[in-house]
């Protein structure tokens, strides 16, 4: 194996070293072209952490103001892409800690003082992962608006309701689109509940021991806006938890996003015909002129993948891991950067893609006159006029049986025929056999009668400030 001229000493790490590390491990072990990303969390976490230090007498003013201008110049560089990266320096924090020491010197050398670079990385994951939470809260925020805005403008349309994918209760438009709603709400708390418990320092832990320099551990964490400091060093060194937890939050909304995405290409077929999905969001077939694609869905619901392997790759990077750090660690970072780009693009066209849809409240209305839709209604209707109900369920069994045989529906049926069911069926009947009747019957919390999914409505509106 052949390996590069450089010395031990041209590391930050290397003086125990006598051979220069071989390129071909340099490049396999590089994390630069991805975590460069962090950049400005590292600064802002180096500027806390010498702001400490010159308060606890490990660094003077002096060293200090070069410090915080140093990194400041190098963010500027970096923000106007001016600024070199070196994959033999590793990552984005040995480039920016050597860029440092370049400029000013021994004082730039003296900022790693009871550091790491195991707290230093996740002090900047927890940072970015903390910001990204809060950037995916506002994504989610708003497919949940652009569904409390289509279930107002639907709001009294009814639709099939589906079990099994198969017809089973007329429900409101305005209800279907409330239940997700409240999936992506569960999302939103998921997200948050996240943030808070990621949301505590790693800074100070150093290694894997804590440090034997005067560190002021509340001080840095107040500095960078964490709730406060983690409690024990050994399990910081090697805590990835709070990026497993992300990543099964992030995991839980791109599964969401498939599942509307299977209803909206099924519903966009001309077999359903139930939404019209823009024109702006769809594409044609290279050699079938007639073609409109759903490929927004499509892709969203393909995307999945990729958030559930990111997922999988990080519990089984960590289910064989001994305490502490242990450079396995490092394959940590990159899928969550993939499923945070995902997850974002994801929601962000979604919420786009529903401002531009349109439901065909005709074809959905139709759709709700076949299958015997208001099976249900009768056996209730039957179970208030104190028939038990497993005797309800097999009358209306049978006259189903009738309707499907003669090609009829139950609204169809006159009295003389559903007489023969039960001859407690009587004339009043026909009001609980009606879609609308059906519908608006279901009054019992979370139900989808106007009434109820009025109520709904209001509340989610005031929730979203709309």
């Amino acid at each position: 194996m052949s390996k590069d001229t450089n010395s031990g000493s041209g590391k930050m790490w290397g003086g125990r070293f006598s051979e220069g590390t071989a390129a071909s491990v340099e490049a396999f072990s590089a994390s630069i072209h991805y975590d460069v990303r962090l950049y400005k969390y590292d600064i802002a976490g180096s500027k806390a952490h010498a702001t400490m230090l010159s308060a606890n007498g490990v660094l003077g003013a002096d060293e200090l103001q070069a410090i915080v201008d140093g990194l400041s110049a190098i963010e500027k560089e970096i923000d106007a892409g001016q600024f070199e990266f070196k994959r033999e320096l590793e990552d984005v924090h040995m480039n920016i800690e050597k860029a440092l020491i370049d400029r000013i010197g021994p004082a730039g050398a003296k900022l790693h003082s009871g550091r790491s670079r195991n707290d230093q990385v996740a002090v900047d994951f927890k940072m970015y992962l903390r910001d990204q939470c809060d950037s995916i809260v506002e994504l989610l925020d708003a497919v949940r608006s652009a569904f409390v805005v289509v279930a107002r403008k639907y709001l009294g349309q009814v639709m099939p309701g589906y079990t099994h994918m198969q017809r089973a209760q007329p429900v409101q438009i305005a209800h279907h689109m409330l239940a997700y709603y409240e999936m992506f709400s569960r999302d939103r708390e998921r997200m948050l509940d996240c943030r808070k418990r990621l949301n505590l320092s790693p800074l100070g832990c150093a290694a894997m021991a804590g440090s034997g320099l005067p560190l002021d551990r509340a001080m840095t964490a107040k500095a960078l806006d964490f709730a406060g400091v983690t409690a024990n060093s050994m399990d910081t060194s090697g805590d990835r938890d709070y990026a497993i937890e992300f990543l099964s939050t992030c995991t839980m909304v791109q599964l969401h996003l498939s599942r509307l995405s299977e209803e909206l290409v099924l519903w966009s077929s001309q077999e359903f015909d139930f939404v019209n999905i823009s024109d702006t969001f769809c594409t044609g077939s290279s050699i079938m002129p007639q073609k409109k694609n759903p490929d927004i869905p499509e892709l969203i619901r393909g995307k999945s993948g990729r958030v559930v392997g990111s997922l999988m790759t990080l519990l089984t990077i960590v289910k064989g891991l001994p305490l502490t750090y242990n450079r396995d660690l490092q394959e940590t970072q990159e899928p969550v950067y993939d499923a945070v780009d995902t997850v974002s693009a994801s929601l962000s066209i979604m919420a786009e893609l529903l401002g531009h849809m349109t439901f065909n409240t005709d074809k959905m209305a139709e759709a709700t006159q076949s299958g015997c839709m208001t099976a249900t209604d009768l056996a209730d209707y039957l179970v208030l006029k104190n028939v038990p109900f497993r005797e309800a369920h097999g009358i209306v069994g049978r006259a189903v049986a009738f309707c499907l045989q003669n090609g009829r529906e139950l609204p169809d049926l006159t009295l003389e025929e559903l007489s023969q069911f039960s001859d407690i069926i009587e004339k009043d009947v026909y009001k609980v056999l009606s879609i609308e009747g059906s519908v608006n019957s279901r009054l019992t919390a979370g139900g989808t009668g106007l009434l109820r999914v009025e109520e709904a409505l209001v509340v989610a509106e005031k929730e979203l400030g709309i």
